[in-house]
């Protein structure tokens, strides 16, 4: 799943805005007790990065949501935008990886991605742009056990390669990023059982 937000980071790369606090706001915790996800994405000042706070209750152990989170080969199913994903080097204990994406948006050139995740399985995972055509990307996904859930929370400072207007952008986001987050809970209900 990571690698879900990361693929969906160009996309919020278009909006824009300096880190957000994981402290979820009160709308936020609102729509994670009807079940459903939290996404807000707030542009900076001057529009050239963006900041995205996301978050989901998963019903699933930790180490599932975790296998799914780390799952190259399946993010791109998980992600409709994604058309590859490739460790490109890792650490032999497991602590970090180097990945690769490609994505490709309908009205956009693909953007390649190629980031540094460093774990702290399977609670938290931080990210930062090594390559690829992305200006700024940078990040972290928390897995907090919540009850009897696990509260998966995203939060990411991005900017785009390009220029597009910023409500086309938050548009995008606010379509994709549930629907990646929905696909992370289904998957990892489904590898729990």
């Amino acid at each position: 799943m990571r690698t879900v937000f990361l693929i969906l980071a160009p996309c919020a790369a278009l909006i824009a805005a300096p880190a957000v606090a994981t402290d979820l706001p009160e709308r936020a915790q609102a729509a994670l007790e009807r079940g459903w996800p939290y996404v807000e994405v707030k542009p900076d000042g001057d529009g050239s990065s963006g900041v995205i706070l996301a978050a989901i209750d998963v019903s699933a152990p930790q180490a599932a949501v975790w296998s799914v989170m780390t799952d190259c080969d399946l993010a791109t199913k998980l992600v409709a935008n994604l058309k590859s994903c490739r460790i490109l080097d890792r650490d032999p204990q497991g602590r970090w990886d180097i990945r690769e994406e490609i994505t490709r948006m309908t009205f956009a050139p693909s953007v390649r991605t190629v980031y540094r995740e460093d774990f702290d399985p399977p609670k938290s995972m931080t990210f930062h742009r090594t390559d690829g055509d992305l200006k700024v990307l940078e990040g972290q996904w928390r897995l907090v056990q919540h009850g009897d859930q696990v509260r998966v929370t995203y939060e990411a400072r991005v900017a785009a390669p390009f220029a597009v207007p910023g409500w086309v952008a938050r548009i995008a986001m606010r379509h994709d990023v549930p629907m990646a987050l929905l696909a992370l809970r289904r998957e990892a209900m489904a590898r729990a059982q």
